[in-house]
Order: C-alpha cells, then sequence, then structure tokens
C-alpha cells in the first residue's frame, strides 16, 4: 500500500503538530481503528484513524486515491482521544 502526501503540508504538520506527515508509514494500518470524518462535506470521502506509533496513540486523516493512501494529518491523540481508544 502506497502512503502519499504533500511534501508542503508535511512541514506544515511538522510545524503544527511537531509530527511530519513521514510518521504515517509507521503506523500498523491493519489494526487502525478507523471512523468516516463526516463533519463537514470535503467534496471527498475522509477517514480519521486511530492507531499507536511507538506505543504512542496518533490520529490519522487520510483519503484514498487511487490505490494509494493519501495524508491529510497526522497528530498526537489527546487525553480525550486516548481514552475513548482504550475504552472501545
Amino acid at each position: 500500500m502506497e502512503i502519499t502526501f504533500d511534501p508542503n503540508k508535511s512541514a506544515s504538520n511538522l510545524r503544527k503538530h511537531g509530527v511530519p506527515l513521514t510518521y504515517a508509514a509507521r503506523l500498523d494500518w491493519n489494526a487502525l481503528r478507523v471512523d468516516q470524518d463526516e463533519r463537514v462535506d470535503y467534496s471527498e470521502d475522509r477517514y480519521i484513524g486511530f492507531g499507536p506509533i511507538d506505543g504512542r496513540l496518533y490520529c490519522v486523516v487520510f483519503t484514498y486515491r487511487g490505490d494509494a493512501i493519501r495524508i491529510i494529518s497526522l497528530r498526537k491523540a489527546n487525553k480525550r482521544e486516548q481514552r475513548d481508544y482504550e475504552q472501545a
């Protein structure tokens, strides 16, 4: 499975969230807990996933572009998200 992202967006994500989008490749995509992101009409299907990287829970927002996964955002999960993940 190919993972793609915009390099400029990765730099922006690093400044904003302290993590580059390249880290998304370290997620276990088969074990990711995923929901569709329906908060806004994005004109494409977007998904929010939660999974660990090196023992820390991360939140990834992504879409599918052909056979590739296009990363939109990646950040450490907040305390509420961590609690919800652990209780599910």
